[in-house]
């Protein structure tokens, strides 16, 4: 019967968490610190002329890359599953697979992440382990 309340229920998407991952959401400042994560790197990548190709293969307007890339980010750092809640489940290989992803496009991509992680995320350790996880997580997307 639970479930079926869930379902019926409007619940609040920053009370819905999913207690099997990790704690670094509120670790690292919750919410205003991954909305800021997220506007950076599209800052970075617009920015910078080494990501240019990378800037290219993504859809206009920016701000809706912007929104799903925190809305995905809040749920992987463990704080609430604003993604799953509005598109399902990330599948994030399978919704990449119509983009050539080489070892350029992930070495820009990780270029942009590394300069919003290192000036958004205040602790070092907290910096390090999340470029160390976003970096297997960007390795795995490559498709070329």
């Amino acid at each position: 019967m639970n479930w079926l309340k869930k379902i019926f229920s409007k619940q609040d998407a920053q009370q819905e968490r999913d207690p099997e991952q990790s704690n670094a959401y509120d670790l690292i400042g919750g919410d205003k610190v991954i909305r800021a994560i997220a506007h950076e790197f599209y800052q970075q990548m617009q920015q910078r002329p080494e990501t240019q190709p990378l800037l290219a293969i993504h859809r206009s307007p920016i701000a809706e890359s912007e929104t799903k890339l925190y809305e995905f980010l809040s749920g992987w750092l463990g704080g609430p599953q604003l993604y799953q809640q509005k598109h399902g489940h990330p599948a994030l290989r399978a919704r990449h697979m119509p983009f050539s992803i080489d070892e350029s496009m992930r070495d820009q991509w990780l270029i942009c992440m590394r300069a919003a992680v290192d000036k958004c995320v205040k602790k070092p350790e907290h910096r390090l382990a999340i470029i160390q996880a976003i970096s297997t997580l960007a390795d795995h997307m490559r498709n070329q």
